[in-house]
């Protein structure tokens, strides 16, 4: 068996999509709760216009996580002209009036989003609430207790953030298997995450934040026969990541994460990251490229 089919088989085992017979119950759920919350939304009169899925599995780049839930990250859209003014409203009758009620324990109001588990099916559910606007779409910011300055509407790109992440256009020539083999490459490295950090380094390494690194810095690798070659792509890439500047420098040889989101609003996916998570990040990067490159000269 060829290094690459050994990469093939390790990216079946750790690959999850909606469609993964693993998936099924979490969809039925996503399903019956999503059909929930758009009554409740028409009922206190903001119809929702549009949901979709966001986060990994809308990207193409889930993994199985070993002992974690099953993730759900559904965003709900409501037209502008029926958006309440207090963006928490909306939040509040999706925490009370159908998660709360349909059992789900730890549900709550957080800044983006609302949250809550549903422990006997193993499911984790993010709801987060959008409304139209001239721009695109705003995000419903603010919890409970949250005072006037802290309750907002953000101009958000959720779907435009999608689209970058899966835009083949950038691939000159097998544009299809490139885009593959990036799904790939950023399934190796969640994984790889979730092997070599303790839980609160690793909690920090979001993975939008690795997703749009390995985008910005993915160099594909396919032979003369257009043969795949995953291993030199992921160390290319380990590569690329560790020398274009993700990294800044903040003496005495510590780091932090810099990557900002492609979209708007062009935030600092790591803004809030300190230095023990960024040189952590970046001392385990090079260590994986080390590796890689040993490999690579093994016959």
């Amino acid at each position: 068996m060829t290094t690459q089919q050994r990469f093939l088989e390790f990216n079946d085992a750790i690959k999850l999509t909606r469609d993964d017979p693993a998936y099924k119950k979490a969809r039925e759920k996503d399903d019956s709760v999503t059909g929930d919350v758009k009554r409740a939304f028409s009922e206190a009169g903001h119809p929702v216009i549009d949901d979709f899925i966001q986060g990994s599995l809308g990207m193409h780049t889930g993994v199985k996580r070993k002992g974690e839930d099953f993730d759900i990250d559904r965003a709900i859209v409501i037209d502008s002209a029926n958006a309440p003014d207090d963006p928490v409203k909306p939040k509040i009758v999706i925490c009370d009036d159908v998660l709360v009620k349909r059992g789900f324990s730890n549900a709550k109001i957080k800044k983006p989003c609302v949250t809550a588990d549903y422990l006997s099916e193993n499911l984790h559910i993010d709801y987060p609430v959008y409304r139209t606007s001239a721009a695109g779409l705003e995000l419903a910011v603010g919890k409970r207790g949250s005072n006037e300055a802290q309750r907002y509407w953000d101009k958000s790109d959720p779907k435009g953030l999608k689209n970058w992440v899966i835009d083949k256009s950038i691939y000159v020539g097998s544009a299809d298997a490139k885009a593959g083999q990036f799904y790939r490459i950023v399934r190796y490295l969640k994984r790889w995450r979730d092997e070599h950090f303790g839980s609160d380094v690793c909690r920090k390494i979001y993975s939008i934040g690795l997703t749009v690194m390995a985008k910005q810095c993915f160099v594909p690798v396919m032979d003369d026969e257009g043969r795949l070659d995953d291993l030199r792509a992921l160390n290319n890439t380990v590569s690329a990541m560790l020398e274009r500047g993700c990294f800044r420098h903040q003496g005495d040889d510590r780091y932090v994460v810099s990557v900002a989101l492609p979209v708007t609003p062009y935030r600092e996916i790591f803004h809030n990251n300190c230095s023990n998570t960024g040189t952590q990040f970046r001392n385990k990067l090079m260590k994986l490229e080390r590796k890689l490159s040993d490999a690579i000269a093994e016959e």
